[in-house]
């Protein structure tokens, strides 16, 4: 089932786990936008500005670390995602709070391991 997916923290460097997400999501055939703090590519998927509009989204993939996400509150507000898969290195309380307050599904996982297993 196709579930799109906003990765954010998406970045063009290969070896970042933000920019392996996005090139994982769309080989097992998952619609993705990418969102950084820097427009770019990520083998032909437009790496896209914080406050790019997207419908229908089912799940957001956090690649901000705690010190960064509340300046991205809004925005993932305003996806009205179904969940929030918080990858390592993301976790914390402020998060998992708004999550809930907006009723948004809370996992502390890895996409890329969610994908690999087949549980995504």
């Amino acid at each position: 089932m196709n579930k799109k997916t906003v990765v954010i923290g998406a970045s063009e460097n290969v070896e970042r786990y933000s920019n392996r997400a996005v090139r994982m999501l769309h080989k097992h055939g998952h619609e993705v936008v990418a969102v950084g703090l820097r427009e770019g590519e990520i083998e032909g998927i437009p790496i896209h500005l914080k406050d790019f509009p997207v419908n229908d989204v089912d799940t957001i993939s956090l690649y901000v670390g705690p010190a960064n996400q509340e300046a991205w509150f809004d925005y993932m507000q305003a996806l009205h995602p179904k969940r929030l898969i918080l990858n390592p290195g993301t976790e914390n309380e402020a998060i998992t709070q708004f999550a809930q307050k907006n009723n948004i599904e809370v996992l502390e996982a890895c996409t890329l391991v969610m994908l690999s297993v087949g549980t995504y």
